[in-house]
């Protein structure tokens, strides 16, 4: 079962998620895929991780996700976006090589026998990017967003912390 969660930056998807995540399962599973860039993102990643009880175990990986999930579990995915970007900058901003990457692991988490709630945001409804490379990447986040859309059981879109069911 692969549900996916989306909206834009702090819209509630991550806590939506969670309580989703924990009504599904007593012992859920969050799945970080960033990096930590700087200072400012560390305290992000901390501030996510104070959110989480004891029931929680947190896994990271950066970019291959299916190896890492445990069989008959309830996984959140957080986030695409940031395991998208490891791909984009792994690939010197290639577009293609990031997208084509995304896809084969996209085909290896479907067949991952797991609950899986992915979390994505929607970057494209927001100010316009102002470099070419914000550019590819605000387009290869809508194509791998439509992907895991396709692959999702169940979409929810977040505004103001509000779900939209869209599928």
């Amino acid at each position: 079962m692969i549900y996916y969660v989306t909206g834009g930056e702090r819209s509630g998807k991550s806590s939506y998620a969670q309580k989703l995540a924990e009504k599904l399962s007593p012992t859920p599973y969050y799945l970080a895929t960033s990096r930590i860039w700087d200072d400012d993102f560390k305290k992000r990643v901390d501030r996510h991780i104070s959110d989480r009880d004891e029931r929680w175990t947190t896994i990271e990986e950066e970019k291959y996700l299916s190896t890492v999930i445990k069989e008959n579990s309830v996984v959140v995915i957080d986030c695409v976006t940031l395991w998208l970007t490891n791909f984009y900058t792994d690939t010197q901003y290639d577009v293609e090589k990031s997208l084509l990457a995304v896809k084969e692991e996209l085909n290896k988490l479907k067949q991952v026998n797991a609950t899986l709630i992915i979390i994505s945001n929607e970057i494209g409804m927001g100010v316009h990017a102002n470099t070419e490379t914000a550019r590819k990447f605000t387009e290869l986040q809508g194509w791998v967003n439509q992907e895991i859309a396709k692959l999702s059981n169940n979409a929810t879109f977040m505004v103001s912390g509000l779900p939209i069911n869209l599928k």
